[in-house]
């Protein structure tokens, strides 16, 4: 066989479901049955409650404050207007796998958050006080903008897929970033969901017949250095509090890494299968500005 005539190799996508699940279990198994995870979150939760958060004020944590969404009471109200939004759009767009896998990463996000908290123990390793001792894995309020903006993505045409993919990265990181300066949850938390999140998104694209899989966009070129900017911007003061640098540092580098999963999950190349071909082995799509 000659050079020419050879078989192309194929590069298996770096970020999969089964990865992001394996990653969801390190980080509960590390975080939770560890007395070393466990002493090392408990130790940011040594400030003074949630008021000295910059971010208190959006909160929904003061008195008489609009929370932001999809924090305190708006989380519900999001979670069902952004369903209908991403239904809505799959209809005018007559997209019907790909509203189905949409709905699917959304149910199988929440779902999936709930299950693994009624499942999922915490126990007390390490004597921690009372109020320490709340199961808070999976974060909830996490799962609402991380399967809703994961779910726009799979709907959103290829020319606007691009910035919807840079605002649900900035919307994931700044609700990351403000449940954690807020002390509603631990940097595990919110990492966890948002690995289960990214699971479920390449689940369903893995599981989409070969011609319904969506087609790669091409990106604007600074798109990527500026969401990625802009999403270490927003987890800097949304995770920012008046009382500790060190803690600070630690929520806005736990919600940027969230963007981080969130961006490369839904920017690599999707892999496409032709019928009659071997499923274990796809071929990932060639960027517009690759051929």
């Amino acid at each position: 066989m000659t050079q020419q005539n050879a078989p192309a190799r194929t590069r298996r996508p770096w970020m999969s479901a089964p990865r992001c699940l394996l990653a969801f279990v390190t980080v509960y198994l590390l975080a939770v049955w560890t007395p070393f995870g466990q002493r090392a979150e408990n130790a940011l939760f040594g400030g003074e409650g949630a008021r000295p958060a910059w971010i208190y004020g959006w909160s929904g944590s003061a008195y008489g404050s609009s929370a932001m969404p999809p924090l305190e009471h708006t989380a519900l109200p999001t979670l069902a207007v952004g369903t209908a939004l991403v239904a809505a759009v799959a209809l005018v767009r007559r997209q019907w796998w790909l509203g189905g896998a949409a709905l699917g990463v959304i149910t199988a996000t929440i779902g999936g958050k709930e299950i693994a908290r009624a499942v999922l123990p915490r126990p007390d390793l390490v004597g921690a006080r009372e109020s320490l001792l709340e199961t808070s894995f999976p974060s909830g309020h996490v799962a609402v903008p991380a399967a809703l903006a994961l779910a726009a993505v799979l709907v959103a045409s290829p020319r606007v897929r691009p910035y919807v993919t840079a605002a649900g990265t900035l919307w994931l990181t700044v609700t990351a970033a403000a449940v954690l300066a807020t002390y509603h949850h631990r940097p595990s938390d919110v990492l966890g969901t948002t690995l289960l999140a990214c699971a479920c998104h390449l689940l369903a694209t893995r599981l989409l017949p070969p011609a319904e899989v969506p087609a790669d966009a091409r990106q604007p070129r600074r798109l990527p250095a500026v969401a990625l900017t802009l999403s270490a911007a927003g987890a800097l003061v949304a995770g920012a509090r008046a009382d500790s640098l060190t803690e600070s540092l630690v929520y806005a580098t736990a919600a940027f890494l969230c963007a981080t999963l969130f961006w490369f999950t839904t920017t690599q190349p999707l892999p496409r299968r032709t019928p009659g071909t071997d499923h274990a082995s796809p071929a990932p799509v060639r960027h517009p500005a690759q051929t």
